[in-house]
C-alpha cells in the first residue's frame, strides 16, 4: 500500500480510536457474553414450531411421532436457550458498575439452567393462549380461507406468537433476549410490540403494518387492532427517569381501534366495548361502551 494511503488509514483509524474512548459504549469489549443473533432467530423459530407442529418444517407430524418430533424439538431449544441467557446474564453482571458484582461462573449457568425450566414449562399455556389468536384471527377476517391460512400467512399472528415467546421471558427478567425477539418480528413483519406489553387473550392485529405497542401497554381480552395504530406513550424530557413506570395506554375488553388511530398515556384508559375510528388522536381516558370517531370532513368536487 502507498505510504499516502497507508498514512490516510492510519489517520481514520485514529480518529476512531478517539471517538470511542469519548464514547466507551459504542465498542464492546465483551463479546463472548454477547447473544448470537443467529442463534435467537433459530431458537424462536424452534419455538414457533413447537407451538405450531407441522406448519414451518419440512417433517410429517403424526399421533404416532408427534412424541419425538416435540420432544426432539425441546431437547434442542434448551440446549440453545440455556447457552445463550447464560451469555446475557454474564454480560449483565460484567457491565455492572458494581465493585462487588460476582463473576461469571457455574452460578449463572444454573441460574440459566432454571430460568429455561421456568419458560419452557409456560409453553402450553402460550400455545393455549395463541389458540385463541388464531381463532380471533379467523373470525375477525371473512378472507381467511382457514386456520392454515391465518398460521401460515398473516403477519399479526406472526407477530403475537414471537411477543408471547418475548413476554415470558421479559417476565423472567432475562436480558437482551426478549427485545431481540420483539425485533426480528418487527423486522419481518413492520408490526412494533415491546415485549413488556401486557396482551390478553382473543388477540388479533388486522393488516399490521406500522402497528406500535409500547412497554407499559395492558390490553384485555377480545382485542382487535388495524394497520397504523399506536398505543404509546406522551413524549416528556424525563427520559430515563420514567423507566418502569406506567407510560403507556390500558385497553379493557372488546374494543376495536381503527387504523391510523393514536392512543397515549399511561394514565389514559380505553374502556371495554369501545371503538376507536380511524387517525383519531387520544391522550385522555374512554368510558366503556363508546365510539370515538373523526367528523366528517367536508369535500369539495371542482
Amino acid at each position: 500500500m502507498p505510504l499516502k494511503e497507508k498514512t490516510w488509514l492510519n489517520n481514520i483509524v485514529d480518529q476512531m480510536i478517539e471517538s470511542y474512548s469519548i464514547h466507551p459504549d459504542l465498542m464492546e469489549t465483551d463479546t463472548v457474553f454477547l447473544p448470537e443473533k443467529d442463534q435467537i432467530v433459530e431458537i424462536t423459530l424452534i419455538l414457533r414450531d413447537l407451538l405450531f407442529p407441522g406448519y414451518f418444517s419440512h417433517e410429517s407430524v403424526t399421533p404416532e411421532n408427534a412424541p419425538y418430533y416435540i420432544g426432539n424439538r425441546l431437547t434442542r431449544v434448551r440446549e440453545m436457550l440455556t447457552e445463550q441467557v447464560k451469555k446475557v446474564l454474564c454480560h449483565a453482571i460484567r457491565s455492572s458498575d458494581r465493585k462487588d458484582a460476582p463473576r461469571c461462573n457455574m452460578d449463572q449457568q444454573e441460574n440459566a439452567t432454571q430460568l429455561v425450566k421456568q419458560f419452557l414449562n409456560r409453553l402450553p399455556d402460550i400455545q393455549a393462549l395463541l389458540t385463541t389468536d388464531v381463532e380471533a384471527a379467523f373470525n375477525g377476517d371473512p378472507a381467511a380461507a382457514n386456520y392454515v391460512d391465518v398460521i401460515l400467512s398473516y403477519p399479526g399472528v406472526l407477530a403475537i406468537t414471537i411477543h408471547r415467546i418475548a413476554h415470558e421471558l421479559y417476565l423472567l427478567r432475562i436480558p437482551l433476549l426478549p427485545r431481540m425477539m420483539s425485533e426480528y418480528a418487527h423486522g419481518l413483519t413492520g408490526i412494533d410490540i415491546h415485549p413488556g406489553a401486557e396482551i390478553g387473550s382473543y388477540f388479533f392485529i388486522d393488516h399490521g403494518t406500522g402497528v406500535v405497542i409500547g412497554e407499559t401497554t395492558v390490553i384485555g381480552h377480545h382485542v382487535k387492532i388495524y394497520q397504523g395504530v399506536t398505543l404509546g406513550a406522551l413524549s416528556t424530557r424525563a427520559g430515563q427517569k420514567l423507566r418502569h413506570k406506567k407510560r403507556h395506554p390500558t385497553l379493557g375488553d372488546h374494543v376495536t381501534v381503527y387504523g391510523g388511530a393514536t392512543i397515549l398515556g399511561g394514565e389514559t384508559v380505553i374502556g371495554s366495548n369501545v371503538t376507536i375510528g380511524g387517525n383519531v388522536f387520544i391522550t385522555h381516558s374512554v368510558n366503556h361502551s363508546t365510539k370515538v370517531m373523526m367528523k366528517e370532513p367536508d369535500l369539495e368536487f371542482d
